[in-house]
Order: C-alpha cells, then structure tokens, then sequence
C-alpha cells in the first residue's frame, strides 16, 4: 500500500484558497431554502424501498494517512439506480407532477441525472424525454430507455446536449428538469439539491457527534457540493472545511472562485469523468460556493482506475466497494494533499481529522466500469 501511495499518480495539478470564503447559514439557505429541504427529506424517505446508503469507513486507507478516521459515503446503494443523482431528478419530477397534470418531462445529461428523471417519470406514468450527448456510453442511453423514456443523442458534448433540450422542450412545452439553473431558471435545480441534501441527514444520524471536519465535493456544475454546503449548514452544529474536486479539463468551480464571478471553461479534451464534464458553474450552486468553499482542487484522469481497483479490491477498506468514474475523485485529492505537505499544512489535515467522501456513483456502467477495474488491476 505504502508504494502505491507515494507514487506520482496521486497528484493535484491545481490548489485554489477561497480568499472570499465567509460561511454564511442564514445566506445559504436563503438560496436553499429550509421548507424544500425538509419537503425532499419527508418525501423521498416515504417512498418504497427507500434505505440510507452505507458509511463506509476507510481503515486500511486511513492506516496510512493516519487521520482519526475517513468516511465514505456509499451511492452505490441507492435505490436501484446506484447514484447519489436517484434522489434530485426523481423529487423534482415528483413535485412538478404534483402540482401539474399531464406533462412530460425532458432534461440533458451523462447519465445518472437522466436515469433519476427517467425513473421518476416512469414512477408517475409520465413519458419522459432524455438528452445526451455523442460522449454518453450507450449502456447509459439504454439504461434509460430500459425506465421508459426515450433518449435522443445530440453531436458535441454535454453543453450542446443541454441548448438542445432547452430548444425542443421550448417548442414542444415539456417541463425542463435539470441540475443546473440560468436566467430565469431556479426552483427545480433547487428541488433537485434538496434531494440531494437527504445524505447529510443519513450521515449525521449515523456519526452522532458532528464531528465531520472536512468534506471532500465532487463539482459538475456544482449541484451536489453546494446541496452537501446547504444541508450542513441546516443540519449540523459544527462546519467542517469544504474542499471542492474537479478534472483538470473541466474546473468551471475552480475558475470562477479564482476570479470571483461564473467562470465558463471551453472543454477541450473530455475527461474519463463524464458525470463532472460541465463548462459552467449552475448559478444558485455559484451563490453558495462562492463563500462557503474552503479550497478547490483539480485532478488528472491518470489515478481513476488505479482507485476503482483498489477499492474492489479491498485494499483502502475492509469490504468490496463498487466505484464508478465519478465516486473517487475525493479519494484521489485527499492522497495529493497527503503527499504534498504545503497541502496538508494548509488544509489543516491531521491525525484529529475526521474526514467525509462521498462515493456518488457505483456500477452506473457495467463497460465503462470493466474497462476502469482492468486497467487499475494492472497497476496495482
């Protein structure tokens, strides 16, 4: 374990201090309300086979790093969608169904978004309408399809995808259920963060103290990091430090922190990170970031598979976990930071430290998740 860790695979190729960082509750949840996290707790916690998702504790990792302990929080167990993303789409097209008859529904995605609107929609008997881009597996599409909705592919990359929905949705009056909000667009990105918000409720049920002190996010647009900002600031007596985590290709977070205002990122090179391949921040997650992120990290693509095998491998934890693309970048960060003592020294990580990850997605795609485990085993 030791060697693998002290390779050069593990590096942060870029280290952000938010100079504008001054955590505000009372601001935060003026953009995320109180009354939809609480709705979307009650609600999604009534439905059918709804179960918290394991926190997983790291011990073989940890033996390492020598923290007091690092959690893990496991998406792979979320209803039958194996995503964190199974909680936002599906409250909102819950919601929106509630208050309007006969609709159908349509959003853009890379996958696991478009699997919980889909899932929601069919839940509901409303047809459902699914954008992805040429760069969405085509297990993912299927996948989609298998819950009903029908999947129209769209030549570029996800940004394409989404100006698409937006303009047949417009044509044709379907109700638009994305993850990231624009001018005029803000109460269902919010209905779908406060779905999200239910893992911190599971979290500090489980570790009672609240005794979190750093949280590793994963950003896309920044939904789920600003979501996980929101329901600590409503449901837990003590902050921990936030630390945002993004592909070197595509830190749209990263780069509007640094200049204090929504950065766009032309995305030249697609990482292996699809679900995190977003060129511009969401603007109610960008109200929330942009105060209340400590630090923001980016990361290269070449460790993905190495920590996908070491956790099936049971080389970081004492059970087998299955994680997707996506589910690891907070692994990585946390052994760059490790290894880089300017990182640890200003992260305040020590052996006092009880650190959060979430493992947003297991086996979302069976190919894509083959291909990540066959290369990592080589590696390892």
């Amino acid at each position: 374990m030791k060697s693998i860790l002290q390779k050069d695979l593990w590096s942060i190729t870029s280290f952000l201090e938010n100079k504008e960082y001054n955590f505000n509750k009372e601001n935060i949840l003026t953009q995320l309300p109180e009354k939809f996290i609480d709705e979307a707790i009650n609600a999604i916690s009534s439905w059918d086979n709804y179960t918290s998702t394991p926190l997983i504790k790291l011990n073989k990792l940890n033996d390492e790093l020598k923290f007091k302990n690092i959690y893990y929080k496991d998406e792979d167990k979320r209803f039958d969608l194996k995503s964190f993303k199974a909680l936002g789409g599906a409250f909102a097209v819950y919601k929106i169904a509630s208050e309007k008859k006969d609709i159908t529904v349509s959003t853009a995605t890379a996958g696991n978004h478009g699997r919980s609107v889909a899932w929601g929609a069919q839940r509901l008997g409303i047809k459902c309408k699914i954008f992805i881009s040429e760069f969405v597996s085509e297990s993912r599409a299927e996948a989609m399809r298998k819950l009903d909705a029908e999947v129209i592919r769209v030549k570029g990359n996800y940004d394409n995808s989404l100006k698409e929905c937006i303009k047949q949705s417009k044509e044709n009056n379907w109700e638009i259920i994305q993850d990231v909000s624009w001018e005029g667009y803000k109460e269902v990105p919010k209905l779908i963060m406060a779905g999200y918000t239910i893992m911190v409720k599971e979290i500090l049920d489980e570790v009672k103290s609240n005794s979190i002190t750093h949280v590793f996010l994963q950003a896309g647009v920044g939904g789920m990091a600003a979501a996980m900002i929101a329901g600590f600031a409503k449901l837990s007596k003590n902050i921990p430090k936030f630390i945002i985590v993004e592909p070197e290709n595509a830190d749209c977070v990263l780069q509007s922190i640094k200049n204090n205002k929504p950065t766009s990122v032309d995305i030249k090179k697609e990482t292996v990170m699809g679900g995190m391949s977003c060129g511009d921040v969401s603007s109610i997650a960008w109200e929330i970031l942009r105060n209340s992120s400590n630090y923001c990290l980016t990361i290269p693509d070449e460790a993905i598979s190495t920590t996908v095998a070491l956790l099936a491998e049971k080389r970081l934890s004492d059970e087998k976990i299955i994680a997707g693309e996506c589910a690891v970048p907070g692994i990585i960060a946390l052994i760059g930071s490790f290894n880089n003592k300017e990182y640890l020294d200003k992260l305040e990580l020590n052996e006092q430290s009880n650190v959060l990850l979430f493992g947003c997605e297991g086996l979302t795609d069976n190919a894509m998740y083959q291909k990540l485990l066959n290369d990592g085993l080589q590696k390892i």
